[in-house]
């Protein structure tokens, strides 16, 4: 059951006022944070930075150096540009040292073709030396056929007056050389293909040529005026007599085909050659006759046996030469 009491009149409010704390409280030391402080001081934020401690071996400190977090990393980042720099800078040594390899290959390119260059002209000094030797022995060979036969150069007149010659040096290059020196030989070589083509047509001449000996032995009588053995008058001889001992060989000079094979009144038995060319020879007083009419003989051929026969004082060979009908001197034909 619930008493409803009254307040007491010691418990009622009083009417001055009150404090609820005690005045006086027990003296408490002072604090060190509350001590007042009349410097200010700045504290640092170690995580903002990096230590570098130097520590002896029995791990005393020596030396502790602090810097700021971003210096390893600008430190990184300038070791980085660095080490980029010199890869390139080794890069390029590298190139430039190949390419260097190359230029030694290339300039010992160059010595050996300046050398084959120098080796060249001096070639083709000499050539064009022994090329103009070609000329004037050309002009030698051309000569005895005259000037309607030899070879035309290109251009059909000179003239103009008297310079000085350029400086040969200065107008001399390899190119320039080998240029003059192809114009010389292709006309030499147009001379020498003229020289071939005559030659060609003359060999026939020169094949049936009579240049050997019928027979060996002295000559008795020379070819033209000479007294008669007989009347001992003047007379012409139109050979020349060789001696020779009855029954000796008779032999070709030159190949030709047999014209006549039998016996005359001046010569007896006679053999007359054809050579081609407007040449014939005649072989007269021989004993015997070992070819036909018609026979084709070369040089060295047997054409009959030497003897006394038609009209003659003792064994020999008659010998002449007719060029176009008319005789000539046989010992110009006379070569071997």
């Amino acid at each position: 059951m619930d008493v409803e009491t009254e307040p007491s009149a010691e418990m009622a409010p009083s009417p001055v006022d009150t404090i609820s704390q005690p005045v006086l409280q027990t003296a408490q030391p002072p604090s060190r944070a509350a001590k007042p402080n009349t410097k200010t001081t700045k504290r640092v934020d170690h995580r903002s930075q990096f230590s570098l401690l130097v520590v002896r071996g029995d791990g005393a400190r020596v030396l502790r150096v602090n810097f700021p977090r971003r210096v390893p990393t600008v430190m990184l980042a300038v070791l980085g540009l660095l080490i980029c720099g010199l890869g390139a800078l080794v890069g390029d040594w590298w190139h430039v040292r190949q390419r260097m390899r190359d230029v030694a290959s290339l300039f010992q390119q160059i010595d050996e073709q300046q050398a084959t260059i120098e080796s060249v002209n001096r070639r083709v000094g000499q050539l064009r030396q022994e090329v103009t030797s070609w000329r004037e022995m050309h002009a030698r060979i051309w000569e005895p056929f005259g000037p309607e036969l030899a070879p035309r150069g290109h251009d059909n007149g000179i003239g103009g007056g008297r310079a000085t010659p350029p400086d040969r040096a200065e107008l001399t290059s390899p190119a320039s050389e080998l240029d003059r020196l192809t114009e010389q030989v292709m006309e030499e070589g147009q001379s020498i293909r003229a020289l071939d083509r005559l030659i060609v047509r003359a060999r026939k001449a020169l094949v049936a040529l009579p240049s050997r000996w019928p027979v060996r032995g002295a000559v008795n009588s020379e070819f033209g005026n000479r007294l008669s053995p007989w009347t001992k008058t003047p007379e012409f001889h139109a050979g020349i007599d060789i001696s020779a001992d009855r029954g000796t060989i008779v032999r070709a000079p030159a190949s030709a085909t047999v014209f006549f094979a039998g016996a005359q009144t001046e010569y007896g038995l006679t053999v007359i050659l054809d050579h081609g060319e407007n040449i014939r020879t005649i072989y007269g007083h021989l004993s015997k006759i070992k070819v036909q009419q018609g026979e084709r003989v070369e040089r060295g051929t047997e054409l009959g046996l030497s003897g006394n026969t038609g009209r003659s004082s003792g064994p020999h060979l008659h010998y002449e030469i007719m060029v176009k009908g008319q005789s000539v001197n046989p010992r110009a034909y006379l070569w071997n």
